[in-house]
């Protein structure tokens, strides 16, 4: 019997007979955006061979206004469809079904053409759209039905029609932007009328086997969005329009509540999607923070929904299908919900990748094969950059052996899953731990490396990925004498240490936000559990106000705002927590001194006392690369990656990304 025999139970949608309730669900990537497309047909093969049943591409616009970036993706010529013949063709020939996404991103785009219904500029977005005519409106409905078209040409199995998270369809539906006086706006049934004429239209112009699936809002988390009851009645509207499907979308872009990072627990939403369930007759789809398969049997098992949407998750491991279904879950290298390596990649023009998964739409640029010969390598410390370089080489055929003076591995991953949010990064270790044991590593914790053990080994290559050390604060008194009490940022996370009421943390980067956000929340449960989440963003509750447990001021020397090298699609969610507990935050200071009576720096020239029980040094770090000399005079073949060969912010995904590069090379 299956360990998950909801997930893997055969599901009808349409037509289309499914072997099981997992979808790969719609993210952009920006492989859509290159000529050709041959890299995005080999991204969903990969995942179609390990048994994904169904996905669906990254959004393409109907037309030029609907893009979502002046080199945004299109679908709107006949001349396009032997590049996305390609991507079909590949996907089937794994075994899988694939449908395409049409958006129109409406005023979210960011280019020059940019429409709306109403002329109202998003928060997001500073430029200001155009109304849209009723002409705009009919030759928009065409041209959506008519990428229908070419996509059901190009081999794609259907469409998914995004109508949630606050693109134009949204904008249609919603009053908040939707002030138009005609037959496409004021009463909810004219707001709705766009959306469910494209799908009315779509519907008579394919096949009827080709699947219509629309990503519907279960809640939109802004204000003057639908009502739930008018939720529900746009779901039964869109099924007698001729839906075979219904995926649930969280949240519009510019609301003030996270959806998909960290911060937001497990299957937080399911429970909106239940909402409709026995509402309508076709099948609903749950969406956002599914990251495993037991979570994902949960929600199944619950009845919340029909099948489970992942998007991320698949970037982190292509085999989680295949995985999950032959009783190997442990092996899966699970997302953490950092956005590290996708979102925020996307969100500056650059293709996407995965934090824990370097190769995640890079395909083409990694070679897993074995080596023409075999080395024994020595691996110098067991923290994320060593881990991976370990288990890619060893997986190659490499006879690796792995040094690490802790008693754990892990390194600076085993400080940072202390911080609120980042529990995840234990699924990261497990993984790692799993695959040092399949792929035979000899793993020795609590010994220490030296060059006279790495001799002995007789290795032909040794690695340092020794990490980094933090740097101390060149600041008069930090030693602590007569004065405050001085921590690092280690001893805090460590969580042995007793911290003051008033709090000096030295620093403005993502370590100092981490150690705010882990003095402040660090036993607050709204990160994993839905409950708690929805009481401390106000999801259908009022927000209770509560004082904050210290009083935290962070300085840094650096002029300007702190944090500007947090992820643009997560920063805004530490800044509002740092906020929310009033913690002060001085840049372009300069340090004099520490005494008892506090921190003594100057800001635009005037003198000012920070009166301080704790002082929290976050100041940076140095690579910890000792052994690099001594190996190099007794002419060892020397390789340095992660924090031993550039400390600055830690930065897991470099660590990881030249851990598996060096291991492909060796």
């Amino acid at each position: 019997m299956s360990t998950y025999p909801n997930l893997f139970t055969p599901i009808t949608v349409g037509k289309m007979e499914l072997p099981n309730r997992l979808l790969m669900g719609s993210m952009h990537t920006g492989l859509e955006d290159i000529a050709g497309l041959e890299r995005l047909a080999t991204y969903f093969a990969a995942r179609a061979a390990e048994g994904c049943a169904l996905m669906v591409t990254g959004g393409f616009s109907p037309n030029a206004t609907g893009r979502l970036s002046d080199g945004a993706a299109s679908f709107d010529h006949e001349f396009q469809v032997p590049g996305h013949r390609r991507v079909t063709d590949a996907v089937h020939h794994a075994g899988g079904r694939i449908l395409l996404q049409i958006i129109h991103a409406g005023r979210y785009g960011y280019h020059a053409d940019i429409v709306a219904p109403s002329a109202l500029a998003a928060p997001i977005n500073k430029q200001m759209p155009r109304e849209m005519t009723e002409a705009d409106i009919e030759e928009t409905i065409e041209d959506f039905v008519r990428c229908a078209a070419l996509a059901q040409d190009a081999g794609y199995d259907g469409v998914e029609i995004m109508g949630s998270e606050g693109y134009l369809l949204t904008q249609f539906i919603a009053a908040r932007t939707n002030a138009r006086d005609d037959g496409w706006g004021g009463n909810f049934e004219n707001r709705i009328r766009l959306a469910l004429e494209i799908v009315r239209r779509t519907r008579a112009f394919v096949d009827s086997a080709f699947v219509i699936m629309f990503r519907l809002s279960v809640l939109d988390l802004v204000e003057n969005g639908s009502s739930p009851d008018e939720i529900v009645m746009l779901a039964q509207q869109l099924e007698a329009a001729g839906c075979d499907v219904l995926n649930s979308g969280i949240g519009w872009h510019e609301a003030p509540v996270p959806t998909i990072a960290q911060a937001v627990p497990r299957a937080a939403f399911t429970s909106y999607t239940k909402a409709i369930k026995g509402m309508v007759g076709i099948p609903l789809i749950a969406s956002n923070r599914i990251n495993t398969p037991d979570v994902a049997e949960k929600v199944l098992a619950s009845g919340d929904a029909d099948m489970v949407s992942m998007a991320r998750p698949f970037l982190a491991d292509p085999g989680f299908v295949a995985k999950a279904r032959d009783g190997h879950a442990e092996e899966i290298n699970t997302c953490i919900a950092c956005n590290q390596a996708c979102l925020d990649r996307y969100f500056v023009g650059r293709v996407s990748s995965c934090l824990v998964n370097p190769s995640a739409c890079h395909e083409t640029e990694f070679d897993f094969a074995p080596p023409a010969l075999p080395s024994r390598i020595a691996i110098v410390g067991a923290g994320v950059a060593g881990l991976a370089c370990a288990v890619t080489a060893a997986g190659r055929g490499h006879d690796v052996t792995l040094f690490e003076a802790a008693d754990r591995i892990g390194g600076q991953f085993n400080l940072a899953r202390r911080v609120p949010g980042k529990y995840e990064f234990d699924e990261t270790l497990r993984y790692f731990r799993v695959q040092l044991e399949k792929t035979g590593v000899d793993v020795r914790l609590g010994q220490s490396a030296t060059t006279s053990n790495l001799d002995d080994g007789n290795f032909d290559a040794v690695v340092l990925a020794s990490g980094v050390a933090p740097r101390p604060a060149d600041i008069d008194g930090i030693d602590g004498i007569n004065g405050a009490q001085v921590l690092g940022y280690m001893e805090v996370l460590e969580g042995n240490a007793e911290i003051g009421r008033r709090v000096a943390i030295i620093g403005g980067g993502g370590i100092a936000f981490d150690v705010a956000l882990y003095l402040l929340e660090g036993d607050d449960d709204s990160f994993t559990d839905t409950d708690a989440f929805r009481q401390s963003w106000g999801i259908g509750v009022a927000r209770e106000e509560a004082q904050p447990r210290h009083e935290i001021t962070m300085v840094q020397r650096t002029p300007g705002p702190m944090g500007r090298g947090l992820g643009k699609s997560t920063g805004w969610i530490h800044r509002a927590i740092l906020k929310r507990n009033q913690v002060r935050q001085l840049s372009g200071v300069t340090y004099r001194r520490l005494a008892v009576d506090g921190l003594h720096i100057e800001v635009d020239g005037a003198p000012m006392t920070i009166a301080a029980d704790t002082v929290i040094v976050c100041a940076g770090q140095e690579p910890r690369n000792e052994l690099m000399a001594a190996l190099a005079a007794a002419e060892m073949p020397v390789h340095t990656i992660g924090g031993a060969l550039k400390a600055g912010e830690l930065d897991a995904e470099r660590a990881i990304r030249e851990g598996v590069e060096l291991g492909l090379k060796l």
